[in-house]
């Protein structure tokens, strides 16, 4: 017999939460916004090291669109929204989007 202070486990729920949706964040290459510019965006806003976002940035460059991330759809769109403040507060007309991925 059980003292009446233990307590008896309890069945674990059989419902599994879901993980959140996935987006990468894209950025597009344009004639005008500088490579510089670019890495600053990819090492201020999404936290990369200098290597990494010379690579991004290189993609972006010669294959015309790069992934600086992926995120919540939250947290995705608040990268753009940045991205897009500071390519305009620059007057570069850097395109930012976001996709499912």
């Amino acid at each position: 017999m059980l003292p009446q202070s233990a307590e008896l486990p309890v069945a674990e729920s059989e419902e599994k939460t879901e993980e959140p949706p996935l987006f990468k964040v894209l950025l597009h290459n344009d004639d005008y916004t500088t490579m510089d510019f670019v890495v600053q965006v990819l090492e201020t806003v999404f936290n990369m090291p200098p290597d990494r976002a010379i690579q991004v940035m290189l993609n972006v460059h010669v294959k015309g669109i790069g992934v600086a991330g992926v995120y919540t759809y939250e947290v995705a769109e608040m990268k753009v929204a940045k991205t897009t403040a500071m390519a305009r507060e620059q007057e570069f007309p850097l395109l930012c989007t976001i996709e499912k991925a």
